[in-house]
């Protein structure tokens, strides 16, 4: 059971030059997230086909908050904000076998999410980052403890770094989500790469393992 690198889109990042990004990092990350959460449906639509296009397919893709394009697409799955529609009524617009994750700040959260059928969550953020100033960072017993609650995989997210990414996987969680430390970057694939080394170099298996066990889910495109 290998760890897990997702990259979320942060917003910013114009499309042309996100999926040229993406194309040329593609075999490193596990999931991109399509996080363009101020854009209309149909800008959406836009980024979610041409996303899929430069990942060899729409099978690692996963949509922020619209479960309507995840399905008319075909995507991995939705991933919903801590405040956004339960999972059970997320499930509902998507097709058989997608997965419904879920942002949490809190084992309390976690298991709630779990409770309501989300197949995996996102915690954070574990340390301070540019893209929550002024919030302090959760830290890494608040991780463990999340890990420890729920049985579906934790995703971490927030400040982290392939510097610390030893240390948010020795909690047990199933890996790492990144923003801003790959669309800031000069070289992102770069990033990316230095992330997979040291992700490799960490002996420590999750305590569950990715992808979520969502019956009939879609083969993932390599």
């Amino acid at each position: 059971m290998a760890h897990v690198l997702h990259v979320i889109t942060d917003g910013k990042t114009p499309l042309d030059e996100v999926c040229a990004h993406v194309a040329r990092f593609r075999h490193g990350v596990d999931c991109v997230h399509l996080r363009e959460k101020h854009r209309p449906a149909g800008e959406q639509w836009d980024w979610a086909c041409r996303l899929a296009d430069a990942l060899g397919g729409p099978t690692r893709l996963l949509i922020n908050d619209r479960a309507d394009v995840a399905a008319a697409l075909g995507a991995f799955g939705v991933h919903l904000p801590a405040r956004g529609l339960p999972p059970v009524a997320a499930r509902r617009a998507l097709r058989p076998g997608q997965v419904v994750g879920v942002s949490v700040h809190s084992a309390e959260e976690a298991a709630a999410a779990e409770a309501q059928g989300a197949d995996y969550v996102i915690f954070g953020h574990v340390f301070a980052t540019g893209s929550k100033p002024g919030l302090p960072p959760r830290g890494l017993e608040a991780l463990r403890d999340v890990v420890r609650r729920v049985a579906i995989p934790v995703i971490a997210i927030g400040g982290i770094t392939p510097e610390n990414v030893g240390a948010v996987l020795e909690t047990g969680c199933a890996g790492v989500a990144v923003m801003s430390a790959v669309w800031s970057a000069d070289r992102p694939a770069e990033v990316v790469d230095a992330f997979r080394e040291a992700m490799a170099a960490f002996p420590v298996r999750p305590r569950v393992a990715w992808p979520p066990r969502t019956s009939n889910a879609p083969q993932r495109t390599p």
